[in-house]
């Protein structure tokens, strides 16, 4: 019987560095402001399974060993995580975030806004002062991909299209863009071989990819409310995911076009929810997508394999693994 792996199984080589890691990050985010230390200590509090330094230690590891240059690199990526965060609840008007208020919520959007910048200086005041300009580099582009990435999403739900090729051009800048950039700066704190930090870059792009899809398929299998939202929360958000498109590929062209009228509709009732769900499991949507998941998590592992066994490694592998097997 397979051994299912968890998150703190993958994180356990480096649970010494995570713990020194989470003071390390408070002294980092700390102000002379009553109201920013404040609200700091409010999102230190919402913080979840720590996953971004998780990456950064294990790639560091892997690629040489781990220094404080990887504490300085996992709190760039951290910090400017974060500050997304905190904008995307005020551009999203969310309620919450991980079961908690949300900052906006709470101070209103005016201090949200100043909180993220605020988080976003210090991440970039962090490698600046640690003479860390390549992580500087690789940081930046991602934020930049991120926002692209938010952008084309946004364009495209108003032009109610998307194929294939524009969904994956979205999800990774997105999603993969982040977990590539953690693995990036993980091989950047340990060596100097620009080939090592290109393979663990495309080893975070796959694994990435492959997180996001299994997201989506997740949102049209999972008979629960285990991810935090209802099942179909894609649909009822619009949103165009690559089991529809694999499912509408197959199907014939005018059931295809009535699926994505419902879900470009507006106010899509659960009764037309659960028709789209039928119609992308009746044509194997999740199937397919869940396979080119795995596709993609095989392409990563085999990244990893020049490297020399190591218990990095393995919970390298291991966290490919877990992107696509996860229930939540």
């Amino acid at each position: 019987m397979t051994k299912t792996i968890s998150s703190n199984d993958i994180a356990r080589p480096v649970a010494d560095e995570l713990e020194q890691f989470d003071t390390y990050l408070r002294a980092q985010m700390r102000s002379r402001a009553a109201l920013l230390d404040t609200v700091v200590r409010y999102i230190l509090r919402q913080r979840g399974k720590r996953v971004r330094p998780t990456l950064v230690f294990l790639a560091a590891g892997m690629c040489g060993g781990i220094t404080h240059r990887a504490y300085t690199g996992a709190a760039m990526v951290e910090l400017l995580h974060t500050a997304t965060l905190v904008h995307d609840d005020v551009v999203d008007q969310a309620e919450e975030r991980r079961g908690m208020a949300s900052i906006n919520a709470v101070w209103k959007n005016k201090v949200a806004v100043l909180v993220g910048d605020y988080l976003l200086s210090r991440g970039l005041l962090i490698a600046v002062n640690n003479d860390e300009f390549d992580y500087l580099k690789v940081t930046s582009d991602a934020v930049r991909r991120m926002s692209e990435g938010e952008l084309l999403q946004l364009q495209k739900r108003r032009q109610k299209r998307l194929d294939e090729e524009t969904y994956f051009r979205i999800i990774s800048d997105k999603t993969a863009s982040l977990i590539s950039t953690c693995c990036e700066i993980g091989a950047i704190s340990a060596t100097d071989d620009v080939g090592v930090r290109a393979t663990l870059r495309q080893y975070g792009e796959l694994v990435g990819l492959a997180f996001q899809i299994r997201d989506d398929v997740l949102d049209y299998t999972s008979r629960s409310s285990i991810l935090g939202k209802p099942v179909g929360n894609d649909i009822r958000d619009r949103k165009i995911t690559l089991p529809l498109l694999y499912a509408c590929a197959v199907a014939p062209k005018s059931e295809s076009n009535a699926m994505l009228s419902i879900v470009k509709g507006r106010g899509t009732k659960s009764s037309d929810v659960k028709t789209v769900i039928d119609f992308v499991e009746r044509y194997e949507g999740t199937n397919k997508a869940q396979e080119k998941a795995h596709e993609l998590e095989r392409q990563a592992v085999e990244l990893l394999a020049p490297f020399a066994p190591s218990e990095y490694r393995t919970a390298l592998v291991d966290f490919a693994n877990f992107v696509v097997t996860r229930t939540k």
